[in-house]
């Protein structure tokens, strides 16, 4: 594993699931750990893992759908590691209604792209005049499989996913001369809360998603060590040449490492997998 020992790391979403474990992950390997969510109860929660453990962390309630308040969180983390956020990882996400498109509520829209899209616009917007000033940044977005391929029923979702990666390979060239690099990361199928919304909603899922949720449920999915090794590849100075990428964790993603990949094997719209 990388050692990340005094880097200030920001997670959103770090209250529960892929969020929490990559928080818990990072602080075991010596990060100081910046905490966001919206729910006390589970942000209490993770910081005292990693306390007990033996990390650094510190929890900042805060709405990513709200600009002021996430900039009001990095600037908290500033001043209380004395350094600004040299890593930040966007896992806030909410999976949304499941089922027929035809048959959700326009009302409930708008939450999930706050969520999902804007969430991740603010954290970047909020933690990026930091790194670019000190001229060395790596921000990871989780895009998940909906960026990869079609969903029915999941189609808000697949959507908000898609809508993120290529906002991150743009923003990477934006940012490329200021030592800033941006990638995403698919996590592979994992067991999450959103795993019990699937099997909650049961035929509206489809029988495939439903399927897939209880395998996923049984088995707990992609171990939690290969999507920490990709995220922490990524946020080290390793992967310095890598920006504006896709990468999947079950892909063979450590070409990565070596340079030797067709310029597009590792993008939203791919050429073939990796």
């Amino acid at each position: 594993m990388y050692s990340f020992k005094g880097v200030p790391v920001l997670v959103t979403g770090a209250g529960r699931g892929i969020g929490k474990r990559l928080a818990i992950g990072f602080a075991a390997q010596g990060a100081r750990v910046g905490l966001i969510a919206r729910s006390k109860t589970e942000l209490d929660l993770c910081h005292l893992e990693i306390e007990h453990a033996g990390g650094s962390a510190l929890r900042l309630r805060a709405d990513v759908c709200d600009y002021e308040q996430m900039s009001a969180a990095v600037e908290r983390m500033r001043v209380h590691f004395n350094r600004g956020v040299q890593v930040l990882i966007c896992a806030a996400a909410a999976q949304g209604p499941i089922g027929p498109f035809v048959e959700t509520s326009p009302k409930i829209w708008n939450e999930i792209l706050q969520t999902n899209i804007m969430g991740v616009m603010n954290a970047c917007r909020a933690a990026l005049p930091q790194m670019i000033e000190h001229r060395s940044g790596k921000i990871i977005v989780l895009a998940c499989g909906g960026a990869f391929s079609a969903r029915p029923n999941f189609a808000l979702y697949s959507a908000t996913k898609a809508a993120v990666a290529r906002f991150a390979e743009s923003l990477a060239e934006e940012v490329r001369d200021h030592n800033v690099q941006i990638n995403c990361i698919s996590p592979g199928d994992t067991y999450t809360h959103m795993t019990d919304q699937i099997l909650a909603a049961g035929e509206r899922a489809g029988w495939r998603e439903h399927e897939h949720a209880e395998q996923t449920r049984l088995t707990g999915g992609t171990p939690p060590e290969r999507q920490l090794e990709l995220a922490m590849f990524l946020a080290s100075e390793e992967s310095n040449h890598i920006s504006g990428r896709l990468v999947g964790v079950m892909d063979e993603w450590k070409k990565l490492k070596r340079g030797s990949v067709k310029p597009d094997l590792f993008t939203l719209r791919r050429v073939q997998r990796a």
